[in-house]
């Protein structure tokens, strides 16, 4: 199986990301089940990788990140219109005409109805 060319800023391995969330790494395999991150195999070793995108700073001034809020929602709304997590994570990084740029960096900042009014009619 190809890997689809998906044009992140930088993947993060499943470790880094529980160091940059400054937490667990059991907590951040229980994001992924909950569905408030995606993650992907990639690279040589097929190893699970989390785009950059989906992390922001934290407003909360301790230096460190936390994953994009917006994010669950909107990947709810594509998994229930029949994409897979290949697909979802390949739309929002795609170019959107309707949006005039990528989904993720619409949803970045802070522009969650437009993403998923672009997405609704991907369900029908």
């Amino acid at each position: 199986m190809t890997e689809r060319s998906i044009p992140s800023s930088g993947w993060l391995s499943l470790p880094e990301v529980a160091d940059a969330l400054q937490v667990r790494l059991r907590d951040v395999r229980g994001m992924l089940t909950e569905r408030r991150l995606i993650a992907l195999r990639r690279g040589e070793n097929r190893a699970w990788s989390v785009p950059g995108e989906f992390l922001v700073d934290d407003d909360v001034g301790a230096g460190g990140s936390t994953v994009l809020s917006t994010l669950r929602g909107t990947a709810m709304q594509l998994g229930d219109a029949g994409f897979d997590d290949e697909e979802i994570v390949a739309w929002l990084f795609d170019h959107n005409d309707e949006l005039e740029e990528r989904p993720i960096d619409a949803l970045r900042q802070g522009r969650t109805h437009a993403v998923r009014r672009a997405a609704q009619p991907l369900a029908f």
